[in-house]
């Protein structure tokens, strides 16, 4: 494992442990974060610990020009409950997704550093928000970082069923609609696995996200 001092650098991802965590430290700078992403590693860690920098050797995707969307969420989409906005409220999205409970997990890894760190990308035009809105209250959304043909997902949130598939579904067809090639979910958990995203290799995820 990498321990990270102030310099620019991440060590080859092919280094990253079995469990795919390959360096610790560093810091949450833009210029640290865009260089992760581009490099297929991102940061998940717990406000104790150190921060740790993340390249797992299977990565959760969506590929957007293949997706299908269900028949039930076809369904909800055309029933017009929700209106979905774009980069409309960033900051409460972001807050949301640091505030939910989540199943299996004790507290979140998205700390006040995160908060401020992807806000900062977000005012670079490098992060944008999914908002999912009903009765106009704020219900669901997600955000991520955007690399102009890859999307890096990072989290979403629910306050009422099928706000954040709603907000899933609305991201892949944008995606799909400017021509980007891959829907980066990261981490496989159940409910991705529902919304249809799958498993790539490590090697499959680097080749495309370089070919830019």
């Amino acid at each position: 494992m990498y321990f990270l001092s102030k310099e620019l650098y991440f060590p080859p991802v092919e280094e990253a442990s079995y469990e795919g965590i390959l360096a610790v430290g560093g810091d949450l700078s833009v210029e640290r974060l865009l260089l992760a992403y581009r490099n297929g590693i991102f940061p998940w860690f717990d406000a104790e610990e150190p921060i740790l920098w993340w390249s797992p050797s299977e990565r959760m995707v969506v590929y957007p020009h293949d997706y299908k969307v269900s028949k039930s969420m076809r369904n909800i989409l055309n029933r017009n409950i929700f209106e979905v906005t774009i980069n409309k409220d960033f900051k409460s999205v972001i807050e949301n997704c640091q505030k939910m409970e989540r199943k299996g997990q004790d507290g979140t890894w998205i700390t006040d550093d995160i908060i401020k760190s992807y806000t900062e990308l977000h005012q670079l035009g490098k992060a944008i928000s999914f908002e999912v809105w009903q009765n106009n209250e704020l219900v669901g959304g997600l955000y991520g970082v955007d690399l102009g043909h890859v999307f890096c997902g990072e989290s979403m949130f629910s306050k009422v069923p099928n706000a954040s598939k709603v907000a899933f579904v609305k991201l892949v067809e944008y995606l799909k609609l400017r021509n980007y090639k891959l829907l980066d979910c990261q981490i496989h958990n159940d409910h991705l696995e529902k919304l249809g995203a799958f498993e790539i290799s490590r090697s499959a995820f680097i080749r495309i996200l370089k070919s830019e």
